[in-house]
């Protein structure tokens, strides 16, 4: 599919807007209190998905992107006002670009991108017996997806009236401590923390602010083995804590709303009773 093809896919089949706004008009003027717009990767659920409603909440315009358009559509419902649901593979350059594309179509502009598209890949498979295509499938979306929206943030960010805006990366605390069995993942986490130091160090010239959450046992689908029993690092098998995940999208929105000479570089957000800290 061409680039303009996926564009005007998702612009006509994932839009809601409230209103009768001209958006692209009001969307030049950056005064206080005009509207500001984001982009949220992995979307269609989780913490995506909680992210997107928190945003929505406090009056921000969302563009959502995920692989899967229902899913998108089913976190556009959950919401009024604003928002466009673009369905999108992160680790298509193409498709990202048409992602941005059809957001400045729509609002004009991008405040933040929220790089949170990402995957565990397999569970309890040691290292000697993972496939290449199983490693090499969860570096595509987890570190060269984020590259590539954070590529394109970077490039309408830097052009656009006000110019600026601000990336947030959704690391792990596998981006500090591995669990067992978790290669991929934990490599791509401790990947991203550079790419969220390089990408605040290029982005000074740029008026682009970059920072990182990284999160312990959120309550959402992709955590649900925790609740069950996890794999510990002595070899027993244990059932963690799990906090609210709508207290991870309340910290993203912390974040995203801070004035541009202001950035969290770090920030770790966990269940407090989860073996993080401590001997293993």
């Amino acid at each position: 599919m061409s680039t303009q093809a996926r564009e005007n896919r998702g612009t006509r089949a994932g839009s809601r807007t409230g209103g009768g706004e001209d958006v692209r008009a009001s969307a030049g003027a950056r005064g206080e209190g005009a509207r500001r717009v984001a982009v949220v990767t992995g979307a269609g659920s989780g913490v995506g998905r909680a992210v997107t409603l928190e945003l929505r909440d406090k009056g921000w315009a969302v563009v959502l992107a995920g692989r899967g358009a229902a899913a998108l559509e089913e976190t556009a419902a959950l919401t009024p006002g604003e928002v466009l649901a673009v369905p999108t593979d992160v680790t298509r350059p193409a498709e990202v670009d048409a992602l941005f594309a059809a957001a400045g179509e729509r609002f004009g502009r991008v405040d933040l991108l929220f790089n949170n598209a990402g995957m565990s890949g397999p569970a309890g498979v040691p290292v000697a017996e993972l496939e290449y295509d199983d490693w090499l499938r969860v570096v595509n979306v987890n570190l060269n997806g984020a590259f590539l929206c954070a590529r394109a943030a970077f490039r309408m960010m830097a052009r656009q009236e006000p110019r600026g805006g601000r990336i947030i990366n959704n690391g792990s605390v596998s981006a500090h401590a591995p669990r067992p069995d978790s290669a991929p993942y934990t490599a791509t986490k401790h990947a991203m923390t550079g790419l969220t130091k390089s990408l605040s160090l290029d982005g000074r010239a740029h008026r682009i602010a970059c920072g990182q959450i990284d999160i312990g046992n959120a309550a959402t689908e992709m955590t649900r083995r925790m609740r069950d029993g996890i794999p510990q690092a002595n070899g027993e098998l244990l059932a963690e804590p799990v906090m609210d995940v709508a207290d991870v999208a309340r910290t993203v929105r912390h974040m995203a709303e801070l004035p541009l000479e202001a950035n969290v570089q770090f920030a770790t957000v966990l269940a407090t009773a989860m073996p993080y800290i401590g001997r293993g």
